[in-house]
């Protein structure tokens, strides 16, 4: 029989005893812990957790049940905390424009059973990527959009999200900016990734600009998204070097590979709720 396994993850002020009455919390309900990972925050004297635990025996408790019992514990301590069932998949919807390495390396992953999730469909701005999504056995949703029509189909995007119980919006190098509206409603829902130059080389052709003024290390940031437009809280980032025998097409290829990799493991930490969002940052338990 395979028991089911559970993951806690919470924040609260600082003060004694927190991990002693969560441990206490888990034996009492006969479970073992697996991975158990803490932080403090000096500047805010805030606490964070998380903590992998199963069954100890086959008298399971539900999750229902742990989670009814632990909100005199978390309202006595103030927690902000989320008790997840570890085999339920966090349902994903990628967005992408015309740049296909990130969801082609992402959908790569997730078939490959590398990436816990359930990727529902794709959507996009443009029709480029319909024949490769398609050929994966996914929806494609083409959403073209104009400044004239930004607002419909951002609305479009968010029936969207709501009609496929949508867990995680990720931003597979999707080129549009989303409005305030949108980014509200996908708060800490949304992940975006970028490359590491800014808040220099914006606009077209970013590592051909890097190339010409030679830059020595490339990289990319992956990030929740905000209104304060590629500056939300990071959860990944990577570097490789670089010398000047590079081409042009050189830094482009290696900046790609890097943007991959980064954002693979940034929706990997959000499906195994690793992160924990802190104001403008975030508490990884990589």
């Amino acid at each position: 029989m395979t028991h089911p396994s559970y993951v806690l993850v919470l924040r609260c002020a600082e003060r004694k005893g927190i991990v002693a009455a969560v441990s206490r919390f888990l034996v009492e309900h006969d479970m073992t812990i697996g991975e158990s990972s803490q932080h403090r925050d000096p500047s805010t004297d805030t606490f964070f957790m998380r903590v992998e635990f199963r069954p100890d025996g086959d008298a399971a408790v539900g999750l229902e049940r742990l989670r009814a019992d632990f909100v005199p514990l978390a309202r006595d301590m103030a927690m902000d905390w989320e008790l997840h069932d570890r085999s339920v998949r966090p349902r994903v919807l990628i967005a992408v424009s015309r740049f296909g390495h990130c969801l082609y390396d992402l959908l790569h992953r997730w078939r490959a059973g590398l990436l816990p999730i359930e990727i529902v469909g794709v959507f996009s701005n443009h029709d480029d990527m319909r024949s490769f999504v398609e050929w994966n056995g996914l929806p494609y949703h083409h959403l073209p959009v104009t400044k004239e029509t930004k607002d419909a189909q951002e609305q479009r995007v968010i029936d969207l999200v709501d009609s496929l119980d949508v867990d995680l919006v990720v931003l597979a190098r999707y080129m549009q900016i989303l409005s305030p509206r949108l980014c509200a409603y996908l708060s800490l829902r949304c992940i975006n990734i970028h490359h590491s130059f800014l808040p220099s080389f914006k606009g077209a052709k970013p590592y051909h600009q890097a190339h010409a003024r030679g830059v020595k290390m490339i990289g990319a940031t992956a990030h929740y998204v905000t209104t304060d437009l590629d500056e939300g809280p990071i959860i990944a980032q990577d570097a490789r070097h670089v010398s000047h025998a590079l081409t042009p097409e050189g830094f482009v290829a290696l900046g790609q590979e890097v943007e991959s990799a980064v954002l693979a493991r940034a929706v990997l930490w959000q499906a195994e709720h690793r992160i924990i969002a802190n104001g403008q940052k975030t508490v990884v338990f990589g």
